[in-house]
């Protein structure tokens, strides 16, 4: 799971790849076109409850991988700025699975803004036109080949080309009118089709408004404000002040509380933003526990008992027999797997059963 932070220059990006990853990565524009990578665990207070009960050897957090991107030139005639960025950090930003665009929403006249003023929709407006660019010109390079080329080979072929054709007609007349790809009702055979190409425009967007202290008590209000303008498919809108949040993150528990107090925070935005990141990839977490190990295994939503199997290893998913599955506040109420089975929490299932949030299962395989 693969996150890229985005958004234009002085927005924040790696003040918010920071507060997440408890880096130290240079910012203020000084890491230039640095690419910064860290791996954040997924905060899940269930882990520590089954914990209590099990007494493992260790406890595994699903976790999230941050790649920290420069900000793409700007785009001119004749020139897409996104595909000038270096190959590696291209690559990067193809091969994520979600977008997290920093937005600047704070005043700092020691790091004006380029535009000489604060504006988030515009801001957003300037990167959202910056990717869509980027996709219409690969979608326009896939069909000028498929109107050369496409009309060779097996019959087969030919069908296969055609059908791509088609789709990729579909996107380019979106994207030539500023729709996202992921704003397009695709079925799943399309999406499949068009996985290759890895359109910036098709893939799910936590909008992160990086908010002044003194705009913290405004955070909600100024929020809701771009989400409702900003109303998209698969698009998430949330804040934080992330110089704040960076701050904390450097203090001892006391103080850390004392700061936030001071500040009226209820808590830090820190575990908010990671939850939606991974609800954003459309994640939910199965449970496994026992004496050895309590851990959270990320899944896509919807999948199956099998799948799920899979994740753990490919011979359950070969040889699986069936799940034992309890939900884990029935098991945390219960106290054990045992008492479960004697209240008839734990139930078994089969390879089509669709997994749950929360559940907590043994996979029974054969070797």
């Amino acid at each position: 799971m693969q996150i890229a932070i985005v958004g234009l220059t002085a927005a924040g990006k790696t003040t918010v790849f920071n507060t997440l990853t408890r880096g130290h990565a240079e910012t203020g524009g000084f890491g230039g076109l640095q690419l910064n990578v860290g791996v954040v665990k997924v905060p899940d207070p269930r882990l520590d409850e089954l914990a209590a009960i099990f007494k493992p050897k260790k406890v595994v957090q699903a976790d999230v991988t941050y790649v920290d991107l420069p900000a793409p030139p700007p785009s001119s005639e004749g020139r897409v700025g996104t595909e000038e960025l270096p190959a590696e950090h291209l690559a990067r930003l193809r091969d994520s699975d979600a977008l997290l665009h920093v937005v600047r929403a704070f005043e700092n006249p020691a790091v004006p803004h380029a535009e000489g003023s604060v504006d988030p929709c515009r801001d957003i407006e300037r990167l959202d036109i910056e990717f869509t660019l980027a996709d219409l010109a690969m979608a326009e390079r896939r069909l000028d080949r498929l109107a050369s080329t496409g009309r060779h080979g097996s019959q087969a072929e030919r069908d296969a080309n055609e059908r791509e054709g088609t789709i990729l007609e579909r996107l380019r007349a979106g994207l030539v009118e500023g729709r996202p790809i992921r704003d397009l009702e695709l079925s799943a055979d399309e999406e499949k089709g068009l996985r290759g190409f890895r359109f910036l425009t098709q893939k799910p967007v936590l909008v992160l408004l990086n908010v002044g202290e003194t705009d913290i008590p405004r955070e909600a209000e100024l929020v809701a404000g771009i989400a409702k303008r900003y109303d998209h498919r698969h698009t998430l809108v949330d804040g934080l002040s992330a110089k704040i949040e960076m701050e904390l993150g450097e203090l001892e528990a006391g103080e850390a509380a004392a700061f936030m107090a001071e500040l009226g925070l209820g808590g830090s935005s820190l575990d908010r933003v990671i939850g939606l990141s991974y609800r954003l990839l459309g994640l939910i977490s199965f449970l496994t526990a026992g004496p050895d190990e309590v851990r959270a295994w990320p899944i896509p939503d919807g999948s199956t008992a099998v799948e799920a199997a899979g994740t753990i290893h490919t011979d359950l998913a070969r040889g699986f027999i069936r799940a034992e599955a309890v939900q884990y506040q029935d098991l945390v109420e219960l106290g054990s797997i045992s008492e479960a089975r004697k209240y008839g929490k734990l139930r078994s299932e089969g390879k089509t059963y669709q997994v749950r949030d929360g559940d907590v299962l043994e996979i029974l395989f054969s070797r």
